[in-house]
């Protein structure tokens, strides 16, 4: 525990007999009474009004929200060129084996999705 220090402060009159009165009626000291008020003038947790604390909560969860936005847009925007170059370098399939080849495809594109299914599955 630290050493209190002493600290001299000057109050109007009736304030001071508001503090004595209030001290007397609760049974503490005068200096507890002050220090229970210092301390909640510099906890902002205690003197700020509930509503203030969630719109300042709400305003990170807004800047995270645009920030996944971002990250979202960045991750289509990559997977839609990937798409459009995959899609201009890949020669046509001959007439003789496209069916063939849509049901590789097909089955491919099921197992993917089963994949994907599989992972964003809740448990």
């Amino acid at each position: 525990m630290t050493k209190p220090h002493r600290l001299n402060i000057r109050v109007t009159s009736a304030m001071l007999r508001q503090l004595e009165r209030e001290a007397r009626g609760h049974g503490v000291t005068m200096t507890a009474i002050i220090e229970t008020a210092l301390q909640r003038y510099f906890d902002t947790e205690e003197i700020e009004p509930l509503d203030s604390r969630v719109i300042r909560r709400l305003d990170r969860m807004e800047l995270r929200q645009a920030d996944i936005e971002r990250d979202v847009a960045i991750g289509l925007e990559t997977l839609q060129h990937y798409i459009f170059y995959w899609l201009t370098r890949t020669e046509p399939i001959p007439e003789g084996e496209r069916d063939a080849a849509h049901a590789l495809g097909q089955r491919r594109f099921d197992y993917f999705i089963e994949q994907v299914a599989r992972k964003i599955r809740p448990g």
